[in-house]
């Protein structure tokens, strides 16, 4: 399977509305998207500089899921809040994929307000776990071909 295999994989067993894969580029400071089920709007050469704040201490730092089941919990974060909103995502739950040491990406999953409920962000918690073996594969051989 191909990278975007197994991301299109995860993508489908989420349900999202919008989601994407970024990797990070801990040298050079930057996460770039390797996958997006919206490539107009985040076509997958976007960069975005890596920046202290609250979010990159806990999904970056931590490696603890992120969740904001509205616009205002995601907004201070997500510069591209109207871009999010445009596309009908008012909520947004951000897992990291950890090789053990430290995060290696994230799996971004967006969709209307109120829709990570805990049950449903254990469920996607569970689901890229699993999947984790297969994304840190993923990761590395996207890396190699940059």
């Amino acid at each position: 399977m191909t990278p975007d295999d197994i991301f299109a994989a995860l993508h489908a067993a989420s349900g999202a509305k919008l989601f994407t894969v970024t990797l990070l580029d801990r040298d050079a400071g930057v996460a770039w998207r390797a996958y997006t089920s919206h490539p107009e709007d985040y076509p997958v050469t976007g960069t975005k500089p890596m920046i202290e704040n609250g979010w990159a201490a806990q999904v970056l730092g931590r490696g603890e899921t992120f969740v904001a089941n509205d616009t205002a919990g995601f907004a201070k974060y997500f510069s591209d809040h109207a871009v999010i909103n445009a596309l009908g995502c008012e909520a947004a739950v951000n897992l990291p994929v950890s090789d053990g040491d430290l995060v290696q990406g994230t799996v971004n999953i967006l969709d209307v307000a109120g829709h990570f409920t805990p049950s449903r962000v254990a469920e996607l918690e569970a689901l890229v776990s699993d999947a984790r073996t297969d994304l840190l594969n993923a990761f590395k051989e996207i890396r190699e071909a940059r």
